[in-house]
């Protein structure tokens, strides 16, 4: 990334981080962000990783990281556009790969990757029908409404097998948004709404069923999802030292409190630089899950911290603070790692018995 391009993108977050809190208290049917999305194009930030200078993972991790301390319901939909972005890359056939990687680079294509089914009573889950279309439901399409473009994971038509990756342009007719479905009290402005398709033309599926786990992406997707989670917390933490430090008197409680908070962001700091060095290595899989645990446990130190020595007032008047705890909880609670992480644990003692 050339300075020039570090400079664009610090300005356009600073520009993001003050609009970032209106968002928010727009709620979920503020609309999509289009103006911080035209802030990061101008940038160059949607064509991070695939235009003439494309960065490194590492770098790809930073920006997700910026992006998201500005604005973690942009940084929920930029995540998606990039994780899109490698997808697209490694497994979309000519000449569409070369078209879409092309309009990426330029800044005309945002992208995202909607995997979440539906439960019964939210209609039945996405299908490929036998006629190549899509049929069904999705919920959590973050950037729904604004995007160009999904990869929605969806079933054969007979409902057996590993997911399909199948691409879809989003312009199409046949896309229904749901706007009244999400209601949450994090990532607001996401758009992550309900989509339902009626018969909607497919692009072209990607790579072999079950293609979405294939390593190492699926793990460099993990780690750019913490990366986010990381952004958040940056916001959190600096949100509650300063809210510390603009207290008239030191007390015992908010010394305790404060290098606390700044351990468990240092441990988020180092896991995530122990990631970038590790991004190519074999056993991405393996430090990418214990990567997800230990920033998850280090935020919600964090969060408990803050919690703790401030009490409720920055909590009950919408601060920067409150808004980060609301995103990260939401977020957090969409990736359940403890069924994997159990799995991980009975090899590990396998392995020793």
């Amino acid at each position: 990334m050339s300075a020039a391009t570090d400079r664009g993108l610090d300005a356009a977050l600073a520009e993001i981080a003050a609009g970032a809190s209106r968002r928010d208290a727009a709620g979920p049917v503020g609309g999509f962000p289009h103006e911080p999305f035209a802030l990061l194009r101008r940038a160059g930030a949607l064509g991070l990783t695939v235009g003439p200078r494309p960065v490194s993972t590492g770098e790809e991790w930073g920006a997700v990281r910026a992006v998201s301390r500005a604005d973690a319901s942009v940084g929920r939909i930029y995540d998606g556009h990039l994780n899109a972005v490698e997808r697209i890359a490694l497994l979309a056939p000519e000449p569409l790969r070369g078209e879409e990687l092309a309009a990426v680079s330029d800044g005309e294509r945002l992208l995202g990757v909607w995997g979440a089914d539906p439960v019964t009573d939210e209609g039945e889950p996405a299908r490929l029908t036998e006629g190549a279309t899509l049929r069904g439901v999705k919920v959590f399409c973050s950037g729904a409404g604004g995007l160009d473009r999904a990869i929605v994971l969806v079933r054969a038509p007979d409902g057996s097998g590993p997911p399909l990756l199948a691409y879809v342009d989003l312009g199409s007719p046949y896309v229904e948004i749901d706007r009244t479905w999400f209601a949450g009290a994090g990532l607001r402005a996401a758009e992550s709404h309900r989509v339902v398709f009626h018969d909607t033309p497919v692009l072209a599926l990607l790579g072999e069923p079950g293609a979405i786990s294939a390593e190492p992406v699926f793990s460099r997707d993990a780690i750019r999802t913490a990366a986010m989670w990381a952004g958040i917390a940056d916001c959190a933490a600096a949100a509650a030292l300063d809210a510390l430090a603009a207290r008239p008197e030191r007390s015992e409680l908010a010394g305790l409190a404060a290098a606390r908070i700044a351990t468990a962001h240092t441990t988020i700091d180092l896991y995530l630089a122990e990631a970038t060095r590790r991004a190519d290595a074999p056993e991405l899989a393996r430090f990418a899950l214990e990567l997800r645990e230990a920033v998850t446990t280090a935020v919600r130190t964090l969060l408990d911290e803050a919690a703790r020595a401030l009490g409720s007032r920055p909590f009950a008047t919408g601060s920067a603070l409150d808004r980060a705890r609301r995103d990260l909880e939401l977020f957090l609670l969409q990736k359940r790692l403890d069924p994997l992480l159990a799995r991980a644990g009975n090899r590990l003692l396998e392995g020793r018995a």
